[in-house]
């Protein structure tokens, strides 16, 4: 599901299959996800982001530093802070995002041209600190 909506969202699992939860408010964005994060090392100069593993693992990697999560772990990574991750296949999880980043996100994966990411991350104020 996803709203952008005045009232509240309310999801419940009925014990089968769980609803895909994806909100977009005024303030800030849940997501719920599979999947990894780009593969480089990268910056929100003024964004915080944060994740919460519903299923499976997440592996974030820092700079000089690698956490591996698992179900019912939380990571909330400020801004100003390079980072990354990947997702095991069984992976899901709530990204929680502000309105420039989920933009961010939008935009690069709607561009096919991998050579303009450096120029996208800029817009939106953040930054590739590695390349490759």
């Amino acid at each position: 599901m996803t709203r952008m909506q005045a009232g509240p969202v309310v999801t419940r699992g009925d014990g089968g299959e769980p609803e895909r939860v994806a909100v977009d408010g005024a303030s800030f964005s849940i997501h719920e996800w599979r999947g990894s994060g780009p593969p480089h090392l990268h910056v929100h100069h003024e964004d915080d982001e944060a994740w919460h593993v519903l299923a499976g693992t997440l592996t974030f990697r820092f700079a000089g530093r690698t956490e591996e999560v698992g179900a019912g772990s939380t990571v909330f990574v400020p801004a100003g802070v390079a980072h990354t991750y990947s997702a095991s296949p069984s992976a899901r999880y709530l990204v929680v995002l502000t309105p420039r980043l989920r933009s961010l996100i939008v935009e690069l994966q709607a561009n096919r041209d991998r050579s303009a990411d450096a120029e996208i991350y800029r817009r939106h104020r953040s930054e590739l600190v590695e390349t490759g």
